[in-house]
């Protein structure tokens, strides 16, 4: 795969004589090429947050966790994680987004071989910490680096693949999981299980640097020329590059703001709102809790340990395809109604789960109701949010705000996932009623609050949303 992308990108750095007209015509590979390069940082995103999953019984037993520290184990690398979208902002801003990305792959592999290896629980966190910095880092930079590349006419699909891409590598976490346990190759399993990460991790960081550099970037640092290049090949929405340049100018204002601009105030008071409601219901829906612990919830539900793995593979082949198709039609029929899809889908799955604890019914209806939450989040919140959040913020402080939306994001993360393990051990099934009702508040600000982006330039967004 590695050769292919990067024979592909050299032949493809080639085709300058047309690249004047890409910002008219249909699919652009160029644009399409640095999107999956890019997005590779979200399916290491994926792989990391899922391949803890399998581990989880081998972790409790070799380190001797009690319940409450297998949760915090759990939790250690959602620590890296707020630490990193906290502060990716800033070394996004500085030394770019293509640089950042390069360093976020150092880091997965540094995690992926550390966790392989390591010899006692304090190692194990310190190494999981690393690879929490690096989701955290690349879930603001992966959807910020590609929505400033891509024209508005194909923005959407184009951030959602990282999201599709964060999905396949949840898929390829519980597939690998599934494969090392079939193997019966002993004690060692869980260490497997987190060393192949290394191989994905490893391929991230020698394919970015076939990428161009944010041109929005390029322009706040008064290279415009460089920039220039990059539109030229990637398309605009003005059909002109240099009136896009002067769009990107205007929206900057670098005469008036800069990247030291103060970033909580006024100004920014309606995108900053919007962002950090958008992340936390997608945590408050209890996605992640379900994700790390889906075969010890298949296993509570007596299936045994091949079984709980297996169905975990579904689990994660079920948001695959419905993240697909949320991909396909995004652009299409916009933000808001996959989201109100969405949510519905949510409260039915989850009040499902909730009744097949509660009335110990668990089995296939266990299964089912799943599967219908895993869907639900796939074609709504899960293809949305970075999506949303990477459009909602003015170019001069998109970092920031792409930082703001995942820190929110894994900071409601690591409470969900910390406490659910305790929360299920008393009564599962109150822990996914909780997590009903807050989809239903989401329903609500889907249907109040959340204005569309759909078809529209990030810097028409700004002005939407009456920022100057």
């Amino acid at each position: 795969m590695g050769k292919v992308l990067i024979k592909y990108m050299h032949e493809t750095q080639k085709q300058t004589t047309v690249a004047s007209n890409i910002s008219t015509s249909g699919f652009n590979p160029y644009l399409f090429g640095c999107t999956l390069i890019a997005a590779l940082g979200g399916l290491l995103f994926g792989f990391d947050t899922a391949v803890i999953s399998g581990t989880t019984d081998a972790l409790k037993s070799v380190f001797a966790l009690s319940d409450n520290l297998l949760g915090f184990t759990v939790a250690s690398a959602l620590i890296g994680t707020i630490l990193g979208s906290l502060g990716a902002g800033r070394p996004a801003d500085v030394i770019g987004r293509r640089g950042t990305l390069a360093i976020l792959g150092v880091l997965y592999f540094v995690s992926a071989v550390g966790c392989a290896f390591s010899w006692d629980w304090w190692s194990f966190l310190a190494f999981r910490f690393l690879g929490g910095l690096a989701v955290g880092g690349a879930s603001v930079v992966s959807p910020t680096y590609i929505a400033e590349i891509s024209p508005a006419k194909y923005r959407g699909r184009m951030v959602a693949i990282t999201q599709f891409n964060v999905v396949l590598g949840i898929l390829l976490a519980y597939l690998s999981n599934y494969l090392i346990g079939s193997l019966h190759i002993g004690s060692h399993e869980w260490r497997w299980m987190f060393g192949v990460e290394a191989f994905p991790a490893a391929l991230f960081f020698l394919l970015i640097f076939l990428t161009p550099r944010s041109p929005r970037w390029l322009v706040g640092k008064r290279r415009e020329e460089e920039a220039r290049a990059v539109l030229k090949r990637c398309g605009t929405d003005t059909g002109s590059v240099d009136d896009e340049i002067r769009e990107i100018q205007h929206s900057l204002d670098l005469e008036h703001h800069g990247v030291r601009e103060r970033f909580y105030c006024r100004r920014y008071l309606k995108p900053i709102m919007l962002a950090v409601a958008m992340a936390a219901f997608n945590q408050l829906s209890g996605i992640n809790a379900v994700l790390y612990y889906t075969p010890s919830i298949f296993k509570m539900a007596g299936a045994g340990v091949e079984s709980a793995l297996l169905q975990s593979v579904i689990v994660g082949f079920t948001m695959l395809v419905f993240t697909m198709l949320a991909m396909i039609i995004i652009d299409h029929v916009g933000r808001r109604k996959l989201m109100i899809v969405g949510s519905i889908g949510y409260i039915i799955g989850l009040v499902g789960a909730a009744y097949a604890f509660y009335a110990k019914v668990e089995g296939p209806l266990l299964l089912a109701s799943l599967l219908v939450f895993i869907a639900a989040h796939g074609f709504g919140q899960g293809a949305v949010i970075w999506v949303f959040i990477s459009e909602i913020f003015p170019n001069r402080v998109r970092a920031r705000g792409q930082a703001l939306g995942s820190f929110t994001h894994w900071t409601m993360n690591a409470a969900i996932s910390w406490t659910f393990p305790m929360i299920a051990a008393v009564a599962g099934w109150t822990a996914f009623g909780f997590y009903a009702l807050c989809m239903v508040g989401q329903l609500v600000w889907v249907i109040m609050v959340m204005p569309e982006t759909k078809g529209i330039s990030l810097e028409k967004i700004q002005e939407e949303l009456g920022i100057e």
